[in-house]
């Protein structure tokens, strides 16, 4: 939401960037492709192509958890007190 009055809006950048952190989660559906797209410094050694994965990334998007159950990714994110919130 916009301040009306002085027209600026509700969060700095670099708070905006921070919303949610250390409270949401988000769980995402990848292939391994994927995941090596978005972070190459994860090894990927024994997973087969276009097996479906789940990442459980921080609000920052830092990688928390990779697996191949959503369940088990929804399942470390109440273990570690985080809100999920899917992502297609």
């Amino acid at each position: 939401m916009i301040d009306m009055v002085n027209n600026a809006p509700p969060f700095t950048p670099e708070q905006f960037a921070h919303l949610g952190d250390g409270q949401v989660a988000y769980v995402k559906p990848m292939t391994p492709e994927d995941v090596q797209k978005a972070f190459p410094q994860v090894q990927m050694q024994g997973v087969q192509p276009g097996m479906k994965l789940f990442a459980l990334l921080s609000a920052t998007g830092m990688p928390l958890m990779l697996t191949d159950s959503r369940d088990a990714a929804v399942a470390n994110a109440w273990e570690n007190q985080l809100q999920t919130v899917s992502v297609h």
